[in-house]
């Protein structure tokens, strides 16, 4: 006769806590610290679990890596950023949302940010994760690009790649590190700043 399989809930529910209670504490290792000076015997201690528990629910301090910061794309809101910039008919309405979307992403996953350029150099997953995620920071605000072109609100000259790389420069990771982390602005001076700024480049004159 095979035996059954048993299927329990609670042993899920209690693996899968364990599985994000053990993300968490790299997380705010990772931050504090940076990658490279977090052993996995730090993590579990934080997480109150063995190590050997750690390896099995999660596994690697590379494989936590790639678990924090993959989970962590869930939490960014581009989608629904983007339905409200094709929403605005006017210029200063869409810089006003790209200048509130992408501070809010920015101030939320400050944390994981700075854990991807502390670990650059120590493991590919994090060069990885800062490719990808570029690619598709930059894809997001080329398709807000798109829609300033297909309205007509930028100047004249102006055309899409050019407006795209506007607004990456001035809503990228760089330029919220650079007011914020660097020269100690706050989160709100940024956003208004930057969102100034751009209009500034991007208004017909």
């Amino acid at each position: 006769m095979t035996p059954r399989s048993y299927y329990s809930p609670r042993r899920q529910e209690d693996a899968a806590g364990t599985r994000r209670d053990i993300v968490a504490a790299a997380r705010r290792l990772f931050a504090t610290q940076g990658y490279a000076r977090v052993p996995v015997t730090e993590i579990a201690a934080a997480a109150g679990v063995s190590v050997k528990t750690v390896y099995a629910s999660v596994g690697s301090k590379a494989e936590i890596l790639t678990e924090l910061i993959s989970g962590s794309v869930l939490e960014s809101d581009a989608a629904a950023s983007l339905e409200r910039v094709r929403a605005s008919r006017d210029l200063d309405g869409v810089v006003a949302e790209l200048a509130a979307s992408t501070r809010q992403a920015n101030e939320a996953l400050q944390d994981v940010v700075d854990i991807i350029y502390s670990a650059l150099g120590a493991h590919e997953v994090a060069e990885r994760a800062r490719d990808v995620s570029t690619t598709a920071y930059r894809a997001a605000l080329r398709e807000a690009a798109d829609h300033v072109v297909a309205l007509g609100l930028a100047r004249d000259g102006l055309s899409v790649d050019r407006i795209g790389d506007v607004l990456w420069l001035s809503f990228g990771f760089g330029a919220w590190r650079t007011l914020v982390r660097d020269c100690g602005w706050s989160w709100d001076a940024a956003e208004d700043w930057l969102r100034q700024q751009t209009c500034a480049a991007l208004t017909p004159r």
